[in-house]
């Protein structure tokens, strides 16, 4: 064969030109542009498959899992920084996150079950934001998956298999870091059943997203579709093993506390004519669900099933007026430091008083939408601020001092330099 033909080296085809030739750093190898172009399309084709085998270097850690082993103290610490109050919900998810991933380095003849997480509380108490820091913490992949989307198979809408796919999503389509993450199920007590029109009527969104679960909680190995979509009956999707990832799920529970309630007061019912007939005083909703039992889940609607493969029930408590003005204020990443920090973009200093930050946390439990409702409240008092001063050349200081327009002060140059 002449010297000057040029033979690829993957298919043993002449290059002939217009063809466009690669050749390795030493010119040791030659490729054609067919086979680069095949190449190509067999990676596009099987793209998560492709990331999940070729991890990179910079996502191993030096035991060569992804995770990091963090004790329970230093977890609740951490937690501090980013969310006020709530410290028994804190210490119960350290340890249960910490005896998680612990476990997953043992390596023992006896099996250790998984610490999966119920947490109950009103809205805005902080459910999501304690799982999203935990996540962030341990640097492990997160999804968050709105259980009301949720559907039973041959019903319009999600399958349970679709927030595996968002925690392979999150993990950057790694499936072996996914393995060991976590998933929030959010609105998890939008899945009670319910015995209105049972007979009548299959509830798709209820006890049958519940028995879906039951598997995909516990630990099995789930097929997802690559495209995130209702599988088809022949379809070889992604194989997911759930046995290792932490299933957090939360709600806010809405007449749990007066199941409670009843189940404890039949239990300290008397008769006779010694019984103290006297009515009791009801306890505040957030100290009732501290008392939650298993039963008490059950007749709210939650198949037993279910309830089992949680183990680590939390209560968190309702928010009351100091706890919503250390919210404003105390987090690294605060609301108020957040708006100062867009103010100190236009080179305005944002003040907020004590007495401002009371009547914005006053306001919100007014509408009883939690810590969610302060970005609100805040937003509409500084909206027409925010409008104007931007464009104001002399403005230097914005001061709020109450949740109405005429409790905002502006401080500008020309009258500091008045006073001076």
């Amino acid at each position: 064969m002449p010297k000057n033909v040029l033979i690829c080296n993957f298919c043993n085809q002449k290059i002939i030109s217009p063809k466009r030739i690669f050749r390795s750093p030493a010119n040791k190898f030659l490729i054609c542009e067919d086979c680069i172009r095949s190449c190509y399309k067999a990676c596009e084709k099987d793209k998560v498959y492709f990331t999940s085998s070729a991890r990179r270097e910079s996502d191993i850690k030096p035991d060569g899992k992804p995770g990091k082993k963090i004790p329970p103290r230093a977890i609740k610490e951490e937690l501090d920084k980013y969310v006020i109050g709530q410290d028994d919900a804190k210490i119960a998810l350290a340890i249960a996150v910490y005896n998680h991933y612990k476990m997953l380095d043992i390596h023992s003849d006896v099996k250790i079950s998984k610490s999966n997480i119920l947490l109950i509380g009103p809205t805005g108490s902080g459910k999501t934001l304690l799982a999203q820091t935990i996540a962030g913490l341990l640097d492990v992949p997160f999804a968050i998956a709105d259980c009301t989307s949720l559907t039973e198979a041959g019903y319009i809408g999600d399958d349970v298999e679709s927030v595996l796919w968002k925690l392979i999503s999150a993990a950057d389509g790694d499936i072996t870091r996914a393995e060991r993450g976590i998933i929030f199920l959010d609105e998890v007590d939008k899945l009670a059943k319910t015995d209105i029109g049972a007979s009548l009527t299959k509830d798709p969104s209820g006890e049958g997203v519940q028995q879906a679960l039951l598997k995909l909680i516990e630990g099995t190995t789930a097929n997802v579709s690559e495209h995130n979509r209702r599988k088809l009956p022949m379809e070889q999707g992604l194989q997911v093993n759930t046995e290792n990832i932490l299933f957090i799920c939360g709600g806010a529970f809405p007449g749990l506390d007066k199941i409670i309630n009843r189940r404890t007061a039949s239990s300290e019912k008397c008769i006779g004519f010694g019984a103290d007939v006297e009515k009791k005083e009801t306890r505040p909703p957030g100290e009732t669900l501290k008392n939650v039992e298993t039963e008490d889940l059950v007749k709210y609607g939650l198949i037993p099933e279910f309830i089992g493969r949680l183990p680590v029930i939390v209560s968190l408590d309702e928010l009351d007026e100091d706890a919503m003005v250390d919210i404003l204020a105390k987090p690294q990443n605060s609301i108020v430091s957040q708006y100062r920090k867009l103010m100190e973009y236009d080179g305005i200093e944002l003040v907020f008083t004590e007495r401002a930050l009371r009547e914005i946390a006053r306001e919100t439990l007014k509408k009883k939408t939690g810590a969610r409702g302060l970005r609100n409240i805040i937003e509409g008092i500084l909206r027409e601020s925010m409008y104007t001063l931007p464009s104001d050349e002399e403005a230097e200081k914005c001061i709020v001092d109450g949740i109405t327009r005429d409790k905002i002060h502006i401080e500008r140059q020309s009258e500091t330099m008045a006073v001076c």
